[in-house]
């Protein structure tokens, strides 16, 4: 696995982030599987990444799956993230 990551979303007194992107997603970061930004909430880590990579704005509106550290972050857009956190983005996984 490639961890090629790109320095964007340099929000002084952030911490810096690494995000794992799912395969569908690599195409609108420029075919990077990890990025880098900064945010301290799952909720400033999209906005984030929309302001860095707008081509992914379609595929985050349309809603998308955050796994921190193995598990499931719902529709909390309020949860605190560290630069020690594993973080990866996912195509929204439903319930059935």
């Amino acid at each position: 696995m490639t961890s090629e990551t790109q320095d964007l979303g340099q929000d002084a007194g952030l911490p810096r982030l690494t995000v794992h992107l799912w395969s569908g997603l690599r195409r609108f970061a420029e075919g990077q599987d990890a990025v880098e930004v900064s945010a301290s909430t799952t909720g400033t880590m999209i906005a984030a990444l929309k302001a860095a990579y707008p081509a992914l704005i379609p595929a985050l509106d349309a809603g998308v799956s955050v796994a921190v550290d193995g598990r499931i972050i719902a529709a909390s857009l309020d949860e605190p993230l560290a630069p020690e956190n594993e973080i990866y983005l996912m195509q929204r996984l439903r319930g059935g």
